[in-house]
């Protein structure tokens, strides 16, 4: 007869053999496999819009808007200082921008050609200043906030000789001194 130990073997044996015989007989169930729907890529991280372009316009009631919008210089004859009609509508425009900008204050500086004594010339462009004074606050532009200078042709614009310098060194300027933006 088969000792104890002997038959233990062969019913673990068995019943291991047994295991393995029901694993194969049971096959594993079939789930419907379906792929899924690939995933939605995730939206695009829209950049930003890139800036708009640096406005290269001057800064309105600022000086550069001034000179470059309105105009700061108007032009006599020769031996005049009487307001031309070429610079009227210059004027006006000086004129509208300063009631825009009450707080801004003005030096209108006179100046001469090359021709004629200092004193002479001072004299001139003391008068073409004072015209183009007497035309702002005509138009609207209250007097407190202009002054006036004569530099005569001390100050030439145009460093050339000739007539065509001379025009050009006929003129009022009108300076900003005080009252506007930075720009």
């Amino acid at each position: 007869m088969l000792n104890t130990k002997t038959a233990l073997r062969l019913v673990l044996i068995g019943s291991a053999a047994a295991s393995l015989a029901a694993c194969a007989h049971h096959p594993k169930p079939a789930y419907p496999t379906t792929t899924p729907p690939p995933a939605p890529a995730p939206p695009a991280a829209t950049p930003p819009p890139p800036p708009g372009p640096v406005s290269e316009a001057p800064l309105p009631g600022s000086t550069q808007d001034f000179v470059v919008n309105v105009g700061d210089r108007v032009y006599f004859d020769f031996d005049k200082y009487d307001i031309r009609a070429d610079a009227q509508p210059i004027l006006a425009a000086q004129a509208d921008w300063l009631k825009k900008y009450p707080a801004v204050m003005v030096r209108i500086e006179g100046n001469c050609d090359e021709r004629g004594t200092r004193e002479y010339n001072l004299a001139l462009g003391a008068r073409r200043a004072n015209a183009v004074r007497e035309f702002l606050v005509a138009h609207g532009v209250d007097a407190s906030r202009i002054t006036t200078i004569s530099y005569g042709k001390e100050k030439p614009i145009d460093p050339g000789t000739g007539e065509e310098a001379d025009q050009h060194n006929r003129n009022a300027h009108t300076a900003i001194i005080s009252g506007a933006r930075p720009g």
